[in-house]
């Protein structure tokens, strides 16, 4: 029974109802009574967060947990780029001449992922990264890099799932979904681009960082429900080793170098 009430939260397709009543379910104060068994089923590390179980008063709460402050360890040298999230590295790659990638058999444009050819332009013959975080992980979004957002917007409207399902089935979710896209300046005139994208009907992205500086490691946002982290760099921005992929990271941890 509780595989399915689970596996609900992750399958559900993009319908409005389903959206307000699992909202609504989610932050109720009824929901306190799921904590201990969700936090049971996704094998949720107690003893990293930032309170005791009993104190997160809805399932919300729990989900867009704290961690304690020495939880994570950032890599602090300066050529290290690190994973914004705890999840799944699932695809590394290159952006084609066209500003297209491919995900699953489901080949993406940048310029409808970003809105704008003008943009996308920028990450010709880049790299993409594509992160996955299920209901286990931690769903707080941190900065890849020191540097300064220069820009951040939101598009889309949709929520298709974004497992793996999702991903080769849905209607290309990571440029149709709901997301909100973080442009950073790093390296002198260069820029990275931190997608995040909504998804599960619920399509809450919150932003938790104020100024447009930013530290590596620092907080930045946080996910409601599933979601998925689409990182774009521009050509000769970084170097990534080889990786065998599905790989599971956490924040703080290098995945590339700047070149």
């Amino acid at each position: 029974m509780k595989k399915h009430i689970y596996h609900s939260f992750v399958e559900l397709s993009g319908n409005r109802l389903n959206s307000f009543l699992l909202k609504s379910f989610a932050r109720s104060r009824l929901s306190k009574m799921v904590n201990k068994s969700f936090a049971s089923y996704y094998g949720l590390n107690l003893q990293e967060m930032e309170r005791p179980l009993e104190e997160y008063k809805s399932l919300n709460e729990l989900f867009i947990r704290r961690l304690k402050p020495d939880a994570r360890k950032i890599d602090e040298n300066e050529e290290a780029i690190v994973s914004p999230v705890d999840g799944v590295l699932a695809t590394v790659g290159t952006i084609t001449e066209q500003r297209t990638f491919t995900v699953k058999g489901q080949t993406y444009t940048l310029d409808e992922m970003l809105g704008s050819k003008e943009k996308s332009e920028r990450y010709q013959n880049g790299s993409f990264v594509i992160l996955y975080l299920s209901p286990s992980h931690y769903h707080r979004i941190h900065s890849p890099i020191s540097g300064q957002i220069i820009e951040q917007w939101t598009l889309g409207r949709k929520s298709y799932p974004v497992n793996e399902l999702g991903l080769r089935l849905g209607k290309r979710p990571l440029s149709k979904n709901y997301r909100l896209i973080s442009e950073f300046e790093v390296q002198g005139n260069k820029r990275l681009s931190l997608v995040k994208v909504g998804a599960l009907n619920v399509n809450s992205i919150h932003l938790t960082h104020p100024r447009p500086e930013v530290k590596k490691g620092e907080e930045l946002a946080y996910f409601s429900f599933g979601s998925t982290v689409v990182l774009l760099f521009e050509k000769g921005l970084i170097t990534i080793p080889p990786l065998q992929l599905p790989h599971e990271i956490k924040v703080g941890e290098t995945f590339a170098t700047f070149t």
